[in-house]
């Protein structure tokens, strides 16, 4: 088996702004004017062209940018069996006090994966375009999201190892039929572990403590990565919330780094780092030498301004105090458009974010 080279030394987390065409198409199929099938032509160009965008800036790896979502994370929940979509009587609330757009999912019934899931079909679909050029990275949200508060029903699930059973088995099924697509480079979206290692969740008054969901969420992970194909890279990308360049919580990782660090079977870990919100790279000491890769998200999605070149590689050499420059990479914090509606920049500084990152990475490591 030939093991891809992700994560790669300049990567990125997966979704991109979406072109004005796709914001049109959504208002007119949902209007009524166009089908569902010549809204997924519109997203299928587009994706096109920015597969053709990502291999220009001269990126390893390529991802759909998402197009086809307008959630990160609902749009793939939704489609497990056991689990719907609906709309709360309030969204998350952001920093500044700012609602998400109201849609959240809950479980209705036992859990399992979908073997019509729509996301392995649009990934094979995706994996055409590509068509070897590049590595057609796919992203998923982490099974850990189906741990927040409010979507278990306990009525169907009173304890909740049972239910954390029936969580591992969906993904070790989902992560089977992607490979069985043709992916090779799997990425899991978690905003629920990144959580865990805030103080300002108040997780030990809940029923559980801290300590134990922290220990749930690293057995969650590595079960479903039991028994994995050698050639299927998996990471995971820890974010503290991205929604229209603003952010939910903050936190150093500080209080997970002795357990998901030190012993998470992942082949990397994507990090935000693009301000101090994340804390110092002290954290970093956790990870195994020799083991996952490290990719530093130094360069911020939030906002269109380039940052100071010498700060960037100055950042990473200090990281690399905790661990080896060789076990680094370099990304964005988050994507650029976690939800339809997009980080506060444009396209073209989307695209020059995205090349400033290869450039830095060919100076840094050759």
């Amino acid at each position: 088996m030939t093991k891809t080279k992700a994560p790669f030394r300049a990567d990125h987390v997966g979704s991109l702004l979406r072109p004005d065409s796709i914001h049109q198409a959504r208002k007119d199929f949902k209007d009524g004017t166009i089908t569902a099938e010549q809204l997924h032509e519109i997203e299928t160009e587009e994706i096109k062209h920015i597969v053709d965008k990502q291999i220009e800036v001269g990126l390893e790896l390529v991802t759909d940018g998402e197009f086809r979502r307008r959630f990160w994370h609902t749009d793939f929940q939704e489609h497990l069996n056991g689990i719907e979509g609906y709309v709360p009587e309030v969204g998350y609330i952001f920093h500044g006090e700012e609602e998400t757009e109201r849609y959240n999912v809950r479980n209705t019934g036992k859990i399992s994966f979908n073997t019509d899931h729509p996301h392995v079909k649009e990934f094979i679909e995706f994996n055409k375009i590509v068509d070897g050029r590049a590595v057609a990275k796919q992203t998923i949200p982490s099974p850990n999201q189906l741990f927040n508060e409010g979507i278990r029903d306990v009525t169907i699930y009173p304890d909740i190892e049972d239910y954390a059973k029936d969580v591992i088995q969906t993904y070790r099924d989902a992560l089977k039929a992607f490979y069985d697509a043709g992916c090779r480079y799997l990425q899991f979206d978690d905003v629920y572990i990144a959580g865990l290692s805030s103080p300002d969740i108040p997780f030990n008054d809940g029923e559980f403590s801290r300590e134990y969901l922290i220990d749930l969420a690293l057995r969650v992970v590595n079960e479903v990565l039991e028994g994995k194909p050698e050639d299927l890279i998996v990471t995971t990308h820890l974010c503290r919330g991205n929604y229209r360049s603003n952010w939910a919580f903050e936190g150093s990782y500080a209080l997970i780094a002795p357990t998901l660090f030190a012993k998470e079977k992942v082949n990397g870990f994507f990090l935000e780092y693009d301000d101090d919100r994340s804390g110092d790279f002290k954290p970093l000491d956790h990870i195994p030498n020799g083991g996952a890769r490290v990719i530093l998200g130094l360069i911020t999605s939030k906002n269109g301004e380039l940052e100071d070149r010498d700060t960037i590689i100055a950042r990473i050499k200090e990281a690399s105090q905790y661990v080896p420059l060789e076990q680094l990479c370099l990304s964005p914090q988050c994507g650029f458009a976690s939800t339809h509606h997009g980080n506060k920049l444009t396209e073209e500084q989307q695209w020059e974010k995205l090349k400033y990152i290869v450039d830095i990475a060919k100076e840094v490591w050759g």
